[in-house]
């Protein structure tokens, strides 16, 4: 049986003025590469890096429907969802390494 969890998350800016979600297979190495910039794109562009919100998932499937569901919310759902798990956009990283 596999035990591999999936993440989908919310990266911003020092600022919470950019959003960023994606998806995972392993968060605290993702948003490793997002703070080290070694992946070129938007969240580098953007100086994107700071995990604001994420959830845990069992298969990729959901996961990457939740992703794409996320994605294509206005700004301002996106901000409410982060808002009920963590209101002062608290930088995350810490608590998932």
């Amino acid at each position: 049986m596999d035990e591999t969890q999936f993440y989908i998350y919310i990266i911003t800016n020092k600022l919470n003025t950019v959003f960023y979600t994606g998806v995972t297979s392993c968060l605290s190495k993702r948003i490793w590469e997002h703070k080290n910039k070694v992946i070129e794109g938007f969240s580098k562009r953007y100086n994107l890096n700071k995990l604001v919100y994420f959830e845990v998932f069992n298969d990729i499937e959901n996961a990457i429907k939740r992703e794409k569901q996320i994605k294509n919310w206005h700004r301002e759902w996106k901000i409410n969802k982060i808002k009920e798990k963590n209101p002062d956009f608290t930088d995350l990283y810490d608590s998932i390494i």
